[in-house]
C-alpha cells in the first residue's frame, strides 16, 4: 500500500521537478545510457612493468615458436610411419591371397591327373583282356580264326597267306595293347608332373599358410604401433598447444595492456560524449515537464479518475476520485513528444516494484519475493507499467498499473511497424514487461529490481508481436 505522507505535493513537484532531475543525471545518468560497462584501464606503472617482462620473454616466445615447428615435424613423421606399415599390411594380405590361389589350382590339377590316370588304366587293362580273349581264340579253340585251320589249309600257299594274315592280326591287336600302354605311361608321367605339383602345391599351402600367420602378426604389430604413436601425438599435440598458447600469451602480454588502455580511452569518450547528450536530452525533458502546467493538471486530473492501485482499505478517496481527465488537443507529434518528455525526465529514476502514478515515483510494495529481496518497499521509484502511466498521465491518458492491462488499452499494430512513442511488451499478452518506444531501435524502461530508468536497445528475443499505440 502507497503512503500518502509519501507522495509529494504537485505544487511543490512542478518547482522541483527540473532540479531532481538534474541532481539524479549527475549522479545516476551513467546507468541511463546504453554504453557498455567500462573496460579495464591499465595504470601507467602496470604498462611500464608488463614491457619489461615482454622484453626479457623475447628468447622465449622464439623457442616456443620453434618447439611449435618441431612437434609438428615429429607429428608429420609420425603420420607417415604409421601409413607405411598400414600399406605393408595391404602387401602381406595381397601375397597370402596370391599363394591360395596357386594352392587352390594345384589342388585341382591334382585331382584332374588322377582322374586321367585311371581313366588310361582302366582302357589298358580292357585291351589286355581283348588281346587275352584273341590269343585264346587262336591257339585254343577251333573256328575261323583259329591256328588250326590256318594249319589245315588246302596248300602251303594259302596256309602261309593264312598265317601271314593271322600275324598281321596279331600285330594290330599288339599295336593296339602297346599304345594303349605308351598312354598308360605318358599318363604316369603326367601323374608324376601331377604329384610333383601336388607337392608344389603342398609348399605354397604352407608358404600361404605362413604368410597368413605373418600378415596377421603384421597387422597386430602394425594396431600396437599405431595405438603407441597415436597416444605419443596426442601426448605432442598437447605439448603444440601448450606452446602455442604460451606463445599467445607472451604475444598478448606485448601489447595487451597498451590496448586496454587504447579501448578504455576510446570507451571513456564514448561514455562522455553519451553522458553529455543523455544529460542534454533528460534535462531539456524536465525543464519542458516542468514548465508544461496543461500535463501536470491532466496528470492530476488521471490520477483522480480512479483509486491508487495499492490501495486496499476503505479509506477515503482523494477529493479528484472520479474526476474524468482531458485528453490533450494538438497534433500528433506534439503529443508524442509531450509523453517521452515526461518519461525521459525520469532517466535515473530508482526501480521500486509497484511504485510510479500519474504524479511521478512513489513508494514501491512487497511481492513476497524479488523484489523484497531488493527492498522495493522501502524505495520511490517506478516500476515499468508505472513508469508508462506517468508519462501517458501528462496527455490525460489513464492507463492501468498493469502491463497485461496496458496491453489491451489503444490500437495495435504490427511489431515491425513500431514508431516514436508506441508501447512495447514482452510476455504472455504482455503480462511481463512494458517499455516506451523513442525510435532509432532504442526505448526507456523501468528495468527491474537494483536498476534505473534507463534508454536501452529494444530486445527483440521474447518480443510480443503488436505495439501499442495511444496516440493515434
Amino acid at each position: 500500500m502507497r503512503e500518502p505522507a509519501r507522495r509529494r505535493a504537485r505544487p511543490a513537484r512542478i518547482a522541483t521537478e527540473l532540479l531532481v532531475a538534474l541532481v539524479v543525471l549527475s549522479v545516476g545518468v551513467s546507468n541511463g545510457h546504453a554504453a557498455p560497462p567500462p573496460p579495464p584501464n591499465p595504470s601507467d606503472s602496470d604498462i611500464a612493468e608488463a614491457g619489461g617482462q615482454v622484453e626479457a620473454g623475447v628468447g622465449q616466445v622464439g623457442a616456443l615458436i620453434n618447439q611449435v615447428a618441431s612437434v609438428e615435424q615429429q607429428l608429420q613423421q609420425l603420420d607417415d610411419a604409421v601409413a607405411a606399415r598400414r600399406e605393408a599390411v595391404n602387401k602381406a594380405l595381397v601375397d597370402l591371397q596370391i599363394a591360395r590361389d596357386v594352392a587352390d589350382t594345384a589342388a585341382r590339377r591334382v585331382v584332374q591327373c588322377q582322374g586321367d590316370l585311371v581313366d588310361a588304366g582302366a582302357k589298358v587293362d580292357g585291351a589286355h583282356r581283348d588281346f587275352d580273349k584273341y590269343v585264346a581264340q587262336v591257339y585254343m579253340r577251333p573256328g575261323s580264326t583259329s591256328l588250326v585251320n590256318y594249319l589245315a589249309a588246302p596248300t602251303p600257299e594259302i596256309a602261309l597267306d593264312r598265317a601271314q594274315i593271322l600275324t598281321i592280326a596279331s600285330l594290330n591287336q599288339q599295336q593296339v595293347v602297346n599304345g594303349l600302354r605308351r598312354t598308360q605311361v605318358d599318363q604316369a608321367n603326367k601323374t608324376s608332373v601331377a604329384k610333383q605339383a601336388q607337392q608344389a602345391a603342398d609348399a605354397a599351402a604352407g608358404e600361404a599358410e605362413a604368410k597368413k600367420a605373418d600378415a596377421q602378426n603384421a597387422v597386430a604389430a602394425a594396431q600396437t604401433a599405431f595405438d603407441q604413436e597415436a597416444a605419443n601425438r596426442n601426448n605432442l599435440v598437447q605439448q603444440r598447444d601448450s606452446a602455442q598458447q604460451r606463445l599467445d600469451a607472451a604475444r598478448a602480454t606485448v601489447i595487451g595492456l597498451q590496448g586496454q588502455r587504447d579501448t578504455y580511452l576510446a570507451w571513456d569518450q564514448q561514455r562522455r560524449a553519451e553522458e553529455a547528450a543523455a544529460r542534454a536530452a533528460a534535462a531539456a525533458a524536465a525543464a519542458r515537464v516542468a514548465v508544461d502546467r496543461d500535463s501536470s493538471d491532466r496528470a492530476a486530473a488521471a490520477a483522480g479518475g480512479h483509486r491508487p492501485h495499492t490501495q486496499l482499505d476503505n479509506s477515503p478517496p482523494s477529493p479528484r476520485y472520479g474526476q474524468q481527465p482531458n485528453r490533450a488537443s494538438g497534433n500528433r507529434s506534439e503529443l508524442i513528444e509531450i509523453v517521452v518528455d515526461r518519461a525521459m525526465a525520469q532517466l535515473g529514476e530508482i526501480y521500486a516494484w509497484g511504485g510510479g502514478d500519474e504524479d511521478g515515483p512513489t513508494l514501491g510494495i512487497r511481492d513476497g519475493g524479488v523484489a523484497d529481496a531488493h527492498g522495493d518497499y522501502s524505495k520511490v521509484g517506478f516500476d515499468c507499467s508505472g513508469l508508462m502511466i506517468y508519462a501517458f498521465a501528462g496527455i490525460g491518458v489513464s492507463l492501468p498499473h498493469y502491463s497485461g492491462y496496458q496491453y489491451s488499452m489503444g490500437s495495435r499494430v504490427d511489431v515491425s511497424d513500431r514508431e516514436r512513442g508506441d508501447m512495447l511488451f514482452w510476455g504472455p499478452g504482455g503480462s511481463e514487461h512494458v517499455a516506451l518506444y523513442l525510435g532509432d531501435g532504442k526505448m526507456i524502461e523501468a528495468p527491474q529490481s537494483g536498476e534505473v530508468v534507463r534508454v536501452s536497445p529494444v530486445r527483440e528475443g521474447g518480443i510480443m508481436p503488436y505495439a501499442i499505440r495511444i496516440i493515434s
